[in-house]
Order: C-alpha cells, then sequence, then structure tokens
C-alpha cells in the first residue's frame, strides 16, 4: 500500500459537475465518456460521478461510479472521495474482489452514519464499476442506479434495482413499512424510494447498505458498459439505451445522447451517464 494516500487522491473524479467528459485507457483500447445535467427539482445537484483510468499495484483498473444522493449532497460527495479508496485499501481485493468490495460498501456506510453530525440526515444510491487489466468487470450497487453491459447489442443488466416493493420482506422484519399512495412510487415509510441506500440514519434500521455484486468477462463480443442514475432509468429500457450508444462511436457523444433523449422524455430528475465502449 505504498503511496496509497497519494495515490487515492486520484480515486475522486473531482466534484459534482455539469456537462461532460472523456478519456481512454492507457492502452487505448477501452474509451469512456460521460454527461451529467442538474434536473428540474429546486435544490443543487446531488449526482456525482467517478470516470477514470489509474495504475494500481502495476496494473490498470478502470473505475466508474454515479451516485444518486438524496437529502442533500453531502454522502454522495463523500462516496465520490472514499467508496473505492475503501474497496482496493481491501487485502484480498486481487484475489477476491467480489468480497472486498462487499466489505468496504457495508465500511463505507458505517463511517457515513458515524459521521452523521457532519454529513446530516441524508443519503445516496451507488453503482460502481472496476475494469480489472481491461478482462475482468466487477459491478456493485445499492439502489436504483443502473448498470447494463452490451454483448453484441444485447443489453444485459449487471446491476439490481432495490426498490421497496421488490423489497418488502426484509423491510418488514426489521419493523419498518412499504406505502404505495396513488399517483407515487412505493416508498420506506412513506418517504425513501429505495429499498437500499448508503447514509439515511433516520430510516437505516429498516434498510440495507449491502450491495448486489456480479462480474462478467471482457470479450470480443463485449461492446459496451452504460452506467447511469435513475434520471435515464426511469424513462428509457435497457435495450433502448443501448441502441442509442451502440450507434456512437464517441462514448462522450453517446452518453450525451442518452442524456438528450431522457431530457426528450421528460426526465425530471438529476441525469448522469457514463458510456464505456471496450471495442471500436
Amino acid at each position: 500500500m505504498d503511496n496509497f494516500c497519494c495515490f487515492s487522491s486520484q480515486l475522486s473524479g473531482g466534484r459534482s459537475s455539469y456537462g461532460s467528459g472523456k478519456g481512454r485507457s492507457h492502452q487505448g483500447h477501452t474509451k469512456y465518456g460521460f454527461t451529467l445535467v442538474k434536473g428540474k427539482a429546486n435544490h443543487p445537484m446531488e449526482d456525482y460521478h467517478v470516470a477514470k483510468f489509474v495504475q494500481y499495484h502495476g496494473r490498470e483498473l478502470g473505475l466508474f461510479a454515479i451516485y444518486d444522493g438524496h437529502l442533500g449532497d453531502k454522502v454522495p460527495a463523500y462516496l465520490q472521495k472514499n467508496l473505492f479508496h475503501n474497496i482496493l485499501k481491501e487485502e484480498e481485493f486481487w484475489t477476491d474482489p467480489g468480497r472486498s468490495i462487499s466489505k468496504a460498501y457495508e465500511r463505507t456506510d458505517q463511517a457515513i452514519l458515524s459521521h452523521s453530525p457532519d454529513l446530516g440526515r441524508g443519503g445516496s444510491t451507488a453503482v460502481t464499476a472496476i475494469l480489472m487489466n481491461g478482462r475482468n468487470l466487477w459491478v456493485a450497487n445499492v439502489g436504483d442506479s443502473r448498470a447494463v453491459l452490451s454483448k453484441r447489442g444485447q443489453a444485459i443488466q449487471m446491476s439490481v434495482d432495490h426498490e421497496p416493493n421488490t423489497e418488502r420482506n426484509s423491510i418488514e422484519n426489521k419493523g419498518g413499512f412499504v406505502s404505495n399512495m396513488p399517483g407515487d412510487v412505493a416508498r420506506v415509510n412513506g418517504q425513501l424510494a429505495v429499498s437500499r441506500a448508503f447514509g439515511d440514519k433516520n430510516l437505516k434500521s429498516h434498510l440495507r447498505s449491502d450491495p448486489d455484486i456480479t462480474s462478467a468477462d471482457v470479450d470480443g463480443d463485449t461492446d459496451l458498459l452504460i452506467i447511469a442514475s435513475d434520471g435515464v432509468w426511469k424513462v428509457m429500457a435497457n435495450q433502448e439505451a443501448v441502441d442509442i450508444a451502440k450507434k456512437i462511436k464517441d462514448p462522450q457523444k453517446a452518453a450525451k445522447q442518452i442524456v438528450v433523449e431522457s431530457l426528450n422524455r421528460e426526465s425530471k430528475d438529476d441525469i448522469s451517464c457514463i458510456v464505456v465502449r471496450f471495442t471500436g
């Protein structure tokens, strides 16, 4: 872990941002682009992202994430700065990435809760993707930000949407309830529209923060990865997003087009999208 403190400053994507950006792996085979736009709600931007390639222990890692905050931006900002750092410092990261990711998610949530006077009562979803040496992809998530892989143009959902109705038993077993008001989405205790999240200290006794984790090998059939907040997925199916992205070689332009289409479909939420193109 030599020089990890210096290295860790490279891990965050900076801050909550509007507009677009792009980059590529050091070998140049994999490219990424992202676009973030603020929604129509009367509060500051609450989506944060990470999108970059770093050299770590002589290997290349692609680090990509969307953190969609609620009740403020302090928790997603904390995740942007700390979550990948915590994953990579797990001793078993190279031998057991899945276990390391799971442990780091839980430890990061505990740290957020212990810092709650500073971080406030808000929370955040998270979807993270780690590309190891361009060949192995590890995706984890809590909440409803989503990762979708495309293989030969076919959409494969890599994350799990943690919605109150699908995890009602877990919530009720912890003493909570799920409200289903007409004209509204299902909410934990009438408040939160996801059943797993970082933070949310007031609801934490009824919420989970353990991630669902999936992995995939990146081969010649693997076209691209789309990571986006629910500002996209509320108005667009997985295959629709893939169909847009696969027609546009520049991943930054592809991400922007997905966001534009989401706006055209009247998505009101903050909208964030990262496209990682593995081929072409």
